[in-house]
């Protein structure tokens, strides 16, 4: 793709990537066909492509960004599928995480919306508010049925609507709180290696369960864990707001406490148990690439950074004979995971391994429509791909349902009575841990 960028506007490092991502572009189309959005809605606008030119013509020609790019960009899940077809290895994760960054700065939305974004920056990366919110919502939920709703779906919400959305994926009851930030883990035996596990934000308040889960699996094998006591939320969710000042406060913050750690015990890993935390952390070295301090600090966490099945599948798991039954697995790619980290096989391998029959997911390309916010503040959009999701998820019949990303678990959860678990639960309960609560799920009441 030809741009016109001047030579001060490729002064700006920003400008420049974006300059070389869009140069990258030949116009294929190849990715309309694996856009959720350009699936459902057939417009060119709501594909990467459609999306592209507008930020191409944003970008470029410096302009404020108007309601109709925002509206398409907003659309936008993230769930990088394009990038996956992409031939040309067009960087659409870094061009649209720029767009948004623009219009968070540049775009006065309206009030309500402003709110609520405002709501969701503040409570989703504070486990303690998020708990408090969730008892609240589920207060509320009886009033949702007296929420305006309209009487078709559509792409372009109301902030009814997305009110009813959020206090629609209030679960029915909230856990326990798990292990606090400074607790160590020994591992059981020799000693192997000595891992830092990611608590999670809204993880931790709907399913500790996944941590421990994970937590007995590494300490089984004789890895010890421990939980950074000044860990913050990763940065993901302010990321994806375009709200990157806070974004990277938190990716410093996380820099500073994992390294600290990783010098007085030694690290062998940072592991993530949620993939959308997991691609975000990858790349805190390019999101730090111009800060001095911080550059190379950033480049050595992201490249610590591991998911739990990237790591299990070095430990040489020891499965118990029978542990499972044959227990048929469907399993859910998380975009996050298959598209944003590059990895498919080695989960689907650590469960088939390990006595469990793995069906795949037709279009198991596409997002389940979770994608962070999305499902809150795009929830016709999310519900149809949850729908089409859940519809592929019954054709192979699975007696479970995993995935690596909380997201999705509750998303997905929300639409089927098929119980949902983590990967790592499976895994763990096939090498002699607990079995999951497999007739009970973490989806809304």
């Amino acid at each position: 793709m030809k741009t016109e960028f001047s030579l001060a506007q490729l002064a700006d490092p920003d400008i420049a990537e974006a300059d070389k991502i869009l140069r990258a572009c030949v116009h294929c189309g190849f990715c309309t066909a694996t856009c959720p959005t350009y699936v459902l809605l057939g417009d060119e606008l709501d594909s990467p492509r459609g999306r592209i030119y507008l930020i191409k013509e944003m970008l470029e020609k410096d302009r404020p960004p108007t309601q109709e790019v925002v509206k398409h960009i907003d659309r936008c899940l993230s769930c990088l599928a394009c990038m996956t077809t992409c031939p040309s290895g067009v960087n659409y994760m870094h061009l649209v995480d720029q767009a948004r960054v623009k219009i968070e700065k540049e775009y006065r939305r309206p009030l309500p919306e402003r709110a609520l974004r405002a709501i969701l920056a503040l409570v989703l990366p504070r486990p303690g508010l998020f708990r408090w919110s969730m008892m609240l919502a589920r207060l509320g939920r009886p009033l949702a049925a007296l929420l305006p709703a309209p009487k078709v779906a559509t792409a372009s919400p109301t902030m009814w609507r997305r009110i009813r959305a959020m206090l629609a994926l209030a679960p029915r009851s909230l856990p326990a709180r798990g292990a606090a930030g400074g607790s160590v883990f020994p591992a059981l035996g020799e000693r192997r290696g000595r891992v830092a596990l990611l608590q999670g934000c809204a993880q931790q308040v709907l399913a500790p369960r996944i941590n421990l889960a994970a937590v007995n699996l590494l300490t089984r094998h004789g890895v010890e864990v421990v939980l950074v006591k000044d860990e913050q939320c990763c940065g993901a969710l302010t990321h994806h707001l375009g709200q990157d000042g806070d974004a990277l406060g938190r990716a410093r913050a996380n820099i500073t406490a994992w390294l600290a750690e990783a010098e007085q015990g030694g690290l062998d890993a940072i592991l993530v148990t949620a993939s959308g935390c997991g691609t975000v952390i990858k790349d805190y070295g390019f999101m730090l690439r111009e800060d001095r301090e911080f550059a190379g600090p950033a480049a050595k966490i992201s490249a610590l950074a591991r998911d739990i099945t990237e790591y299990a599948d070095g430990l040489d798991l020891r499965p118990k004979p029978q542990q499972q039954g044959d227990l048929i697995v469907a399993y859910h790619s998380a975009c996050s995971l298959q598209h944003g980290q590059k990895i498919t096989q080695a989960p689907k391998e650590l469960l088939s391994k390990n006595g469990f029959v793995v069906k795949d997911i037709p279009e198991g390309h596409l997002c389940c429509g979770s994608a962070g916010t999305y499902n809150i503040l795009q929830p016709d959009i999310a519900n149809r791909l949850r729908d089409r999701k859940i519809a592929n998820i019954a054709m192979v019949k699975p007696d479970v349902i995993a995935a690596g990303n909380i997201g999705c678990m509750v998303q997905i959860a929300g639409g089927t009575s098929v119980p949902v678990v983590h990967t790592v639960e499976l895994l763990d309960w096939a090498t002699g841990g607990p079995r999951p609560g497999l007739n009970s799920s973490i989806g809304p009441a």
